[in-house]
């Protein structure tokens, strides 16, 4: 399953309008015990994202499904807000934040990590 983004994941992502300001959805499934462990990488998220204006617009924890096929639900939802796709970039490959990431590795064992478009300016 899919946790990090690749190099070429990331080249993608700028080709497309670099400079706009981008919402970034994160589902979260956790490996047995990655709760606390995500838990500490929000915490380092928290301090080495400032720098590049990323602003958590939600987290929180998933209850059981209303409506969803066995296995669709998540664990955990992140939302974060960054002023631009060049922002996103710079921060993930920036050495501090680098140094955490290895705590959201280990927590998750699926993650879906997607740009989102504000529906009033489609």
């Amino acid at each position: 399953m899919a946790i990090d983004p690749t190099g070429g994941d990331l080249k993608a992502f700028l080709a497309q309008e670099p400079d706009e300001p981008v919402t970034m959805l994160n589902l979260l499934r956790f490996v047995d015990g990655g709760k606390a462990l995500y838990d500490e990488y929000i915490e380092h998220f928290r301090r080495t994202s400032v720098p590049y204006g990323a602003e958590i617009v939600y987290y929180g924890y998933g209850r059981a499904a209303v409506v969803a096929e066995q296995g669709q639900s998540w664990d955990a939802v992140l939302v974060v807000r960054y002023p631009s796709r060049r922002a996103f970039s710079d921060m993930v490959r920036d050495a501090d934040y680098q140094a955490g990431t290895h705590l959201r590795t280990r927590a998750l064992v699926e993650a879906v990590l997607q740009p989102l478009a504000d529906a009033s300016s489609t």
